[in-house]
């Protein structure tokens, strides 16, 4: 008897401490008292203690390491990759045309950046996404003095509705779990996605709308007299990002060089009626990237392009691991376009903070995946929620199941959630006559939220090159995040989708 009350016991104290932990992290982190890298180290290895397996903490690092090594291999090569296209100019013409339609405008700048994650998230790759957004819109978010976190917010929700794709993840993992086609998955739930992609574009909207309140009328003239004396520093930083309107050598903005009086248009945006020629004509001169910088390489365009063309296209056809297709898509940009050796040394210099950033969170990010993996907690976690799900609701799992893919999905890996947690859900589900294919399209409710996850290797390269706190982050995106989530799953039952 002693020892059957034991067993059930310690279930329920690994379920505890499961959810005492990840509360203890994203307090700790979110309140400013440890930095992420130090809070996923030591908070897990702490509880491991707790849960008297201290002395197993090596082998579950080791295993949580093994399993994540290959994810911090891709974003390492990723980021050098994607670090050196941007440096030659290759997305220069897809960032002029997002500032055209923003100018100094912030609703716009929020809105284009919506559009441009969604756009550029249909690669199906979270990194590369934000990679691409953050290195377009950072300098102007900086410029204007617009809020980091709304950049970073809109972004993740924008990508978390697009990771839905077949080839992103979330419905390959569903329809490997369940035996299902994943067309069958995807195909259907295509209205509610849009509804919740239109609720982002809503949401940057009114966003955008706070930004122009906050800064009221405002052109980049004004703000470049209060940051001349930060240009010195911004030049720094311009070896990792694109530079802004002056930054670069006789770009303007110091006065010494061409188009020196650098504007941003209609500022707020409230007199754009009264303004529209002068708008144009600010438009010209306004540019956030330096048309100078010395590691442009305009006569090798299309090769660039070519190349990362076939390398999205083999990431979409699993020609190879991902790890390899960057490895060998970074060795080949680096040595067409900068052939000579110091010039390749200078470009991973340039990048090697954020490579180091993103790949000590991953590898600090395998304690704590580790140890919840390892010790069981994250199953016992997942078993208590299921058991928690009253039998009346046994009609309604679908609807469950999207409202629990939330906390689950954010709590635990895309893996854990799908191939540990789905089919009991979806067992329960066809015991009241619930499809699968129904409980495959309602599990991916949560991805809005999921992509903000701590547990999501992706958003250490976003909040990493926003230079933004994560907690701060998190604050921000999580109710809205969950909001868009609901959107989906209230439009998929309004559609009879879920």
């Amino acid at each position: 008897m002693g020892r059957s009350r034991a067993n059930v016991r310690y279930p329920l104290m690994l379920t505890i401490l499961g959810f005492a932990m990840i509360a203890t992290f994203l307090v700790l982190i979110m309140m400013k008292k440890m930095s992420p890298i130090a809070a996923l180290v030591l908070i897990p290895a702490l509880f491991c203690v707790f849960v008297g397996k201290g002395a197993k903490l090596g082998d579950y690092v080791i295993d949580g390491v093994t399993s994540l090594a290959p994810t911090a291999a891709m974003l390492m090569f990723a980021i050098v990759y994607f670090g050196v296209m941007i440096d030659v100019g290759l997305f220069d013409p897809i960032v002029r045309g997002i500032l055209k339609f923003a100018k100094a405008d912030p609703m716009r700048i929020v809105v284009g950046t919506a559009i441009l994650a969604a756009i550029v998230s249909l690669d199906g790759d979270g990194s590369t996404t934000f990679m691409i957004t953050v290195s377009a819109m950072y300098p102007l978010y900086k410029r204007l003095k617009m809020s980091l976190v709304v950049m970073t917010g809109v972004a993740a929700m924008a990508n978390g509705v697009m990771n839905t794709l077949p080839w992103g993840g979330p419905t390959a993992r569903a329809a490997t779990a369940l035996k299902l086609d994943a067309s069958d998955i995807f195909v259907p739930m295509i209205p509610a996605l849009a509804v919740g992609l239109l609720g982002v574009f809503v949401l940057s909207y009114f966003l955008g709308l706070r930004e122009r309140k906050r800064l009221g009328v405002l052109t980049l003239d004004e703000v470049l007299v209060e940051q001349k004396v930060e240009e010195k520093v911004e030049e720094k930083e311009a070896e990792t990002v694109l530079v802004g309107a002056g930054s670069g050598a006789g770009s303007g903005a110091s006065g010494t060089g061409k188009g020196a009086a650098v504007t941003g248009g209609s500022g707020s945006g409230t007199d754009a009626e009264d303004a529209e020629d002068a708008e144009d004509g600010d438009a010209e001169r306004f540019q956030v990237l330096d048309p100078n910088r010395p590691t442009l390489r305009p006569k090798l365009y299309w090769f660039n392009a070519l190349l990362t063309v076939t390398l999205l296209t083999a990431m979409i056809m699993e020609w190879l691991p991902i790890p390899v297709l960057f490895l060998l898509g970074a060795a080949l940009a680096l040595t067409v376009n900068f052939p000579h050796i110091p010039d390749q040394k200078a470009r991973l210099a340039a990048h090697a903070d954020n490579v180091l950033n993103v790949s000590g969170m991953v590898f600090a990010a395998a304690v704590f995946t580790g140890v919840l993996q390892g010790t069981g907690m994250v199953d016992h976690m997942a078993r208590w929620m299921v058991d928690v799900i009253p039998e009346g609701m046994g009609p309604h799992m679908a609807l469950v199941t999207g409202v629990l893919s939330l906390p689950l999905t954010y709590f635990m890996s895309n893996d854990g959630f799908y191939f540990g947690v789905l089919p009991v859900l979806a067992e329960a589900g066809a015991a009241h006559g619930v499809s699968p294919l129904e409980m495959a399209r309602a599990s991916l409710v949560g991805q809005p939220l999921h992509m903000s996850s701590p547990l999501v290797p992706a958003v250490y390269v976003l909040v990493g090159m926003a230079k933004v706190e994560f907690g701060d982050h998190t604050r921000f995106v999580v109710k809205w995040a969950a909001l868009t989530c609901l959107l989906i799953l209230a439009a998929g039952m309004i559609f009879g989708i879920i």
